[in-house]
């Protein structure tokens, strides 16, 4: 299942300029054909590279061991590696070839905190409390980087011209490395850009996806003894629960389409403490940015007034934000027939075993895989 997994979801980045290149089926082109023993021959290595990632469970900007590994597999194929760009020390950019066209792809590789999962069908820690990969980044960058290899080797055999860059990316769970690479200037030149992410079906993205924007708000009030004199105290964890009240009546007038969530990173140490500081992470969302700006400056505005109300003083920060996916639908009819030309994946009855097993330990209705 990984073996044809992996060539598919390589197929499935790749499929747009070999397309381009010459038609026909991927068993029937000499280029696909070419793909495919690429893919077979790395095989091994790229499994335990996606191994080694899933077992390193490292967070946004922490990823040292994930890049440096992936960074040291790119130099070992060949291509010229640049560390360290876009002012973030895991973030990385591997390239060969020269002139037009400048294919990008883009291959993340972080974790997300307290995911350390065992490979095993059912919730069990491989470190307790550690992060794991929650959805796939232990695959993503390594099949990202084993497409960009297989296009690296047509144009070192003469088969394709121009340039292949592999985007080492980081923090795409939290803080979206890619914006640094974006504000350096690293994809300036590109011609196309293509990225793919593990989902639960095989196929191409025509939606577009959802805009958003992350901030933290902190409330900084005056701590005082809770049961002896409360009334010198100026409760931040009041102004959080304000908060965070007026952000869920204010869900009732907004448009269907936003998301709002919230996660609270600090409210108070002890219980017999009025907490002097407080916490939260705040996440916005809308189908279009347009659509997002005007909630997310209400829900700013909101903290303003619960900490007049908890009489606390306040900080906004921003964090990070992203622009809607603009679609390239042309492109991904064109992607989404070579997926199909490699036709389904097979799975033997040991895998299809623990896929019901993961539905069973999820309430799920235990039907396997069906693709």
């Amino acid at each position: 299942m990984k073996r044809t997994s992996l060539l598919l979801l390589v197929l499935f980045v790749l499929g747009q300029p070999l397309l381009a290149q010459k038609k026909g089926t991927a068993k029937a082109d000499p280029l696909k054909q070419s793909v495919q023993q690429t893919i077979d021959a790395q095989f091994a290595d790229m499994t335990e590279l996606s191994d080694k990632i899933w077992s390193f469970e490292e967070i946004a900007f922490q990823e040292t061991q994930s890049s440096a590994a992936l960074s040291a597999y790119a130099e070992k194929l060949g291509f010229k590696v640049t560390r360290g760009v876009g002012e973030i020390p895991t973030a990385f950019v591997a390239e060969y070839g020269s002139g037009a066209p400048i294919i990008g792809i883009m291959g993340e590789f972080d974790g997300l905190p307290g995911l350390s999962q065992n490979k095993v069908p059912f919730k069990s820690p491989l470190h307790a409390g550690a992060p794991g990969h929650g959805c796939g980044h232990n695959l993503f960058g390594v099949a990202s980087l084993g497409a960009a290899s297989a296009i690296k080797n047509l144009i070192a055999s003469g088969q394709l011209k121009g340039t292949i860059r592999f985007y080492g990316t980081p923090a795409e769970e939290k803080y979206f490395g890619k914006l640094w690479m974006i504000r350096a200037g690293l994809m300036d030149d590109v011609d196309i850009m293509m990225d793919w992410h593990p989902a639960d079906e095989t196929k191409t993205e025509v939606q577009k996806g959802l805009a958003l924007v992350d901030f933290l708000v902190e409330f900084n009030g005056q701590t005082a003894h809770a049961s002896g004199d409360p009334w010198n105290g100026r409760s931040a964890s009041d102004a959080l629960e304000l908060y965070t009240n007026g952000i869920n009546y204010y869900r009732e007038h907004i448009k269907p389409t936003v998301r709002i969530h919230y996660h609270i990173q600090d409210g108070g140490k002890v219980v017999n403490v009025v907490p002097d500081y407080s916490r939260l992470w705040v996440r916005v969302r809308d189908t279009s940015r347009e659509g997002l700006l005007p909630v997310w400056k209400q829900v700013e505005k909101m903290a303003s007034g619960a900490a007049i109300m908890a009489n606390v003083d306040h900080k906004v920060t921003l964090v990070s934000g992203v622009h809607e996916i603009l679609v390239n639908r042309t492109g991904s009819a064109i992607m989404q027939k070579n997926i199909e030309s490699l036709g389904a994946i097979s799975y033997t009855e040991e895998e299809q075993a623990f896929a019901k097993k993961i539905q069973e330990a999820n309430g799920k209705p235990q039907v396997g895989c069906d693709f």
